[in-house]
């Protein structure tokens, strides 16, 4: 029997805060500072004074600060404040009126099971 996760902190790196390398966490971040690297998470909420120049990767990202930088995540949404210069890779996003975005949005392709094609069936 699997043991029940173990709950996690949401981790904050406040306003006063500046970061300089890469961040990488399987829990929750608020970033409400500045980092400079690229960032592996499992959920990253980017607040409005917040500000990251690098490659971001996680499960969900929310942004209301400033990226620059690319940003792979299942979930994307860009609040009104939210001002983010790099292409999104996503399987959903959405984007408040307001926000600034410069970029590809690209839609994140999931890996298919293989299947057994009729010429092969055909074949045999």
């Amino acid at each position: 029997m699997d043991a029940p996760r173990k709950a996690i902190a949401c981790s904050l790196i406040a306003e006063n805060v500046s970061l300089e390398g890469d961040l990488v966490s399987d829990g929750d971040v608020q970033l409400d500072g500045a980092v400079r690297g690229d960032l592996k998470l499992n959920h990253l909420t980017i607040g409005e004074t917040g500000q990251v120049d690098g490659l971001i990767t996680a499960e969900t990202v929310e942004v209301r600060g400033r990226v620059t930088g690319a940003i792979t995540a299942k979930t994307v949404r860009l609040y009104a404040t939210a001002r983010v210069d790099g292409d999104i890779t996503h399987l959903q996003i959405a984007i408040d009126a307001g926000a600034h975005f410069a970029g590809r949005s690209i839609k994140l392709v999931q890996a298919v099971p293989e299947q057994l094609s009729l010429v092969d069936v055909a074949a045999e």
